[in-house]
């Protein structure tokens, strides 16, 4: 356990200003749970043009989780890794996690957060399945357990 510390201390050294960021949201990640995200807007000159417009507070989150650490363009391997292919398998990933998994926690965001800025529905399913809350939570809980003096 004594060796651990100092890996301990850095991961939550390293990540505990993006966690207090992103905390922000965690109330508004909770009770938005189950609710899509986005309306289609559908210009009456061009009825065959739709896209999707989004929350306000959902597009805030975004860009505040894209200024994070936690953003990696190397999502793709962590979640292979970890055999993460459904929302049900992320969320069980989460509430397992330990403060060493927070890297992998962090890729799991960069799914959501990279995949949705060409496929724009994934901002709305990562709110919907909680899998945005759970993630959030997490991250909150273990930042704060390890924080407190020993």
């Amino acid at each position: 356990m004594e060796q651990d510390k100092p890996g301990i201390a850095e991961v939550v050294n390293n990540y505990k200003e993006d966690v207090v960021k992103l905390c922000k949201y965690l109330n508004y990640l909770e009770v938005k749970q189950g609710e899509k995200m986005y309306r289609n807007y559908e210009n009456q000159e061009t009825p065959t043009m739709k896209f999707p417009v989004y929350d306000s507070t959902l597009l805030s989150f975004i860009k505040v989780a894209q200024t994070t650490k936690f953003i990696n363009k190397n999502y793709v391997y962590t979640l292979s890794r970890k055999k993460l292919k459904t929302p049900e398998d992320e969320i069980k990933f989460i509430k397992s996690a330990q403060i060493m998994d927070m890297q992998a926690l962090g890729d799991i965001l960069s799914k959501y957060v990279l995949k949705g800025m060409t496929k724009g529905t994934l901002w709305s399913e990562g709110v919907s399945s909680g899998v945005f809350y759970y993630l959030v939570k997490q991250m909150k809980e273990l930042i704060e357990f390890w924080t407190v003096p020993m």
